[in-house]
């Protein structure tokens, strides 16, 4: 009984929720799309943050975005602003919420939803028949959204 009641909350929620942890269709944006509280109750490990924003498989922010702090990372890209100074100029609620959807601060930007888990186009199967059919898992955990705003807030402007 106790595993069909996790199973129907978690196809309720969009996914499984850890205890604390908000799930991504709970998150409570501000006007301005900035996520006051934290997702998960656990401070973010800057470490592990940069490692997300610089990995292919993760984040890859470097993809888009230029990021002085990890010049070891090749081929950083030119789309989105330059992350330098991000803890500088954006708060760190504000930074959560740009990385867990930043359409809702800025309308229109081609950034993906980190922390979304629906109301996607699902174009896969006009071209490859193998788009997936049941729900989908946000790109990043509530925990790596933490440690990605970690990473980000370390990155003041010198003054």
């Amino acid at each position: 009984m106790k595993l069909a009641s996790l199973t129907l909350a978690a196809a309720l929620t969009g996914g499984v929720a850890l205890a604390g942890e908000v799930a991504p269709k709970e998150v409570a944006f501000t006007e301005d799309g900035a996520i006051e509280a934290s997702l998960t109750g656990t401070p973010g490990d800057a470490a592990n943050g940069a490692m997300i924003v610089g990995e292919k498989s993760k984040g890859n922010c470097v993809a888009c975005h230029q990021v002085s702090a990890l010049a070891d990372v090749p081929f950083q890209g030119e789309v989105g602003p330059s992350l330098d100074g991000a803890g500088s100029r954006w708060s760190e609620a504000e930074l959560r919420g740009l990385v867990a959807n930043a359409k809702k601060t800025f309308d229109g930007t081609v950034m993906p939803a980190f922390y979304k888990v629906d109301g996607f186009i699902r174009p896969g199967d006009a071209y490859t028949g193998k788009a997936p059919a049941g729900p989908l898992s946000p790109i990043l955990s509530a925990q790596e959204i933490e440690d990605v705003v970690a990473f980000l807030m370390t990155l003041k402007d010198e003054s």
